[in-house]
């Protein structure tokens, strides 16, 4: 099922830029995905490349980083009535 926003795009909304915050998070994740695993499998393929371990994991904190800031800038519940 596709990440879908449903009501009127309005940055002023927490609501909407939390989500926002999720899709670009999201989207980091997958390029992580993607570069990472194609650099190893060339690197097992062909090219040893002695510091793909450093890179990975500098990438992998940053992403986990970018994941600790979505989860600690997320909007509280509005107050019930």
């Amino acid at each position: 099922m596709p990440i879908r926003w449903y009501g009127p795009a309005n940055p002023a909304d927490p609501t909407y830029r939390h989500f926002a915050r999720i899709v670009n998070l999201t989207l980091h994740a997958a390029l992580f995905a993607a570069f990472n695993s194609g650099l190893w499998v060339v690197q097992e393929l062909r090219h040893p490349w002695t510091h793909l371990n450093w890179f990975s994991l500098g990438w992998l904190a940053l992403l986990l980083v970018h994941a600790g800031g979505v989860v600690a800038l997320r909007p509280g519940r509005p107050p019930e009535a």
